[in-house]
């Protein structure tokens, strides 16, 4: 006979399911459907829907207003950037931008995905007097920046214009992209390339760069940045530092999941699914 499941089994078996949904969303390149969710998860419909209830009453979930889709809550948010911001981890991680600085000479950033912004999370500056000052905690706009490109090359069409809202996007100067149109083509080099790029397009004499950190299963969970005058530096010159950033980000990837791929062979892995993600859409 086939034992009665007791309550700590129960709340148990819920607990890892609610888990497994939320890490599913989190993973996702866009919003996911209830339809999806099931799919994903491999439980009953109904089971599906509880748990998207539960979460969504605790606001570690959040409907789409205009659709009925799920994406991470408020309260999954905040608690994910602090994680992010735990001491232990920023230690390996600040390591890892000095190593960068120390070799090509310019400020390193690592940033992540926060809503429709780019939030940074950690910083070192270059020894040189003339810097663009931006501490931990700003957030800049997705659509002029190196990392926001990068982020939102791993969305379809679709998803990437949901996230940045109504064209035109905000000018910031003569070189930023104020329609969806013209930055799809600057998104689709970044696919192919799997390196974001930023040309005066948020602040002028400003060059930038940004490489993926790659999570377990070849998502992008967060970028490492270099920064430098265009005055002093290229996107050419910033490119020939790309092995470095990419070790950066090889490194920081590894403290999130022993079982990361973060080889080039992934990132070109990444960039054609983000790819297929376009034609999809």
């Amino acid at each position: 006979m086939t034992p009665t499941p007791t309550n700590s089994e129960t709340n148990t078996s819920i607990a890892l399911r609610a888990f497994a949904m939320l890490e599913a969303i989190v993973n996702a390149p866009g919003p996911m459907s209830l339809d999806e969710l099931t799919s994903e998860l491999k439980l009953p419909k109904p089971t599906v829907f509880r748990i998207v209830t539960m979460l969504k009453e605790a606001d570690l979930l959040l409907r789409e207003s205009a659709g009925k889709r799920y994406v991470a809550g408020p309260r999954l948010l905040s608690f994910g950037i602090d994680m992010w911001r735990s001491n232990t981890l920023r230690v390996q991680w600040h390591r890892a931008l000095e190593d960068t600085v120390a070799e090509c000479g310019e400020c390193c950033n690592l940033t992540l995905l926060e809503g429709n912004q780019v939030l940074y999370i950690d910083r070192v500056e270059t020894s040189h007097p003339l810097r663009l000052h931006l501490d931990p905690g700003t957030r800049v706009p997705l659509h002029c920046t190196a990392s926001g490109k990068l982020f939102l090359s791993q969305m379809s069409p679709e998803d990437a214009k949901r996230t940045l809202g109504d064209e035109p996007y905000e000018r910031f100067t003569s070189k930023t992209i104020v329609s969806f149109g013209k930055l799809q083509l600057d998104l689709e080099k970044v696919r192919k390339t799997g390196v974001g790029t930023h040309d005066s397009e948020l602040f002028n004499d400003s060059v930038a760069i940004a490489v993926p950190v790659l999570g377990r299963k070849g998502e992008i969970v967060a970028a490492v940045a270099m920064h430098a005058p265009s005055s002093r530096a290229s996107i050419d010159t910033c490119l020939g530092f790309i092995d470095s950033l990419r070790k950066a980000a090889s490194t920081i990837s590894s403290t999130m999941s022993p079982v990361a791929d973060t080889s080039s062979d992934a990132v070109t892995g990444l960039t054609q699914k983000a790819s297929r993600a376009a034609k999809r859409a």
